[in-house]
């Protein structure tokens, strides 16, 4: 079941998450009925806890430029950017990802064994590389990557202005959010995947197809590259 798999993939999902997260992957169902179906299968919010980092202060925290308004109209405008972790069994790897509200299209990804200040500056790096990124809004969480002087100096060495969601709202960045959600319940859970290799074969195939292949009702049932071309034209 689609509730199990969300389960496995983010065992400190509550049943209010749980509900908006079924809706996204369409399935619409209201939240006492979760709630219900939850106690049933005997599935429980897992709070993990959050590693404290005495001392750390962040150094630049930016406004909420988005203020949740996830619509552009043209890209390289608003992105967002998040970090997950992915599991091959053994041990845990970070995967950092910048999206396109435009198009939601995922325009960089970096894969790494460290959830470090250098991974965010790779994926930072490789969507710059691609794009006239000027004026460009970048929207995160406030991660201490994300706060930290070194990360908020390179992005304003390419004019792009920095945002950060309010402490403790997940909401703020709900859209990738929503893409790893599809990603781990429409590949990685469902591959299983046994190595680091095999982990960056899966994300790498279906970053194509999500890009590529996979239709979106707010797209009007084109894939992101399709949308943006069709916009284009």
């Amino acid at each position: 079941m689609h509730m199990m798999g969300i389960h496995f993939l983010h065992p400190e999902t509550g049943y209010p998450t749980m509900t908006r997260l079924l809706k996204e992957s369409g399935y619409h169902i209201n939240h006492k009925k979760v709630y219900r179906l939850m106690s049933e299968m005997g599935i429980q919010s897992v709070i993990r806890k959050k590693r404290k980092r005495h001392g750390y202060t962040p150094s630049v925290v930016y406004p909420n430029r988005l203020k949740r308004n996830f619509k552009a109209k043209g890209t390289n405008q608003k992105m967002v950017t998040d970090i997950t972790y992915v599991s091959d069994g053994k041990r845990f790897y970070y995967l950092s990802v910048i999206q396109d509200l435009f198009n939601n299209e995922i325009v960089s990804w970096q894969l790494s064994k460290r959830n470090g200040l250098e991974l965010v500056i790779d994926t930072v790096s490789q969507w710059t590389k691609k794009k006239d990124v000027t004026e460009a809004v970048l929207h995160s969480d406030q991660g201490f990557q994300y706060t930290s002087r070194a990360y908020n100096t390179r992005i304003e060495e390419y004019g792009v202005k920095g945002s950060h969601s309010r402490k403790g709202n997940c909401l703020d960045n709900a859209c990738i959010e929503s893409f790893f959600s599809h990603l781990k319940t429409e590949k990685l859970y469902i591959n299983q995947c046994k190595t680091e290799n095999e982990i960056r074969q899966a994300i790498e195939d279906y970053i194509y197809h999500y890009n590529y292949r996979r239709f979106q009702k707010k797209l009007k049932q084109r894939a992101p590259i399709e949308y943006r071309h069709a916009l284009a034209a």
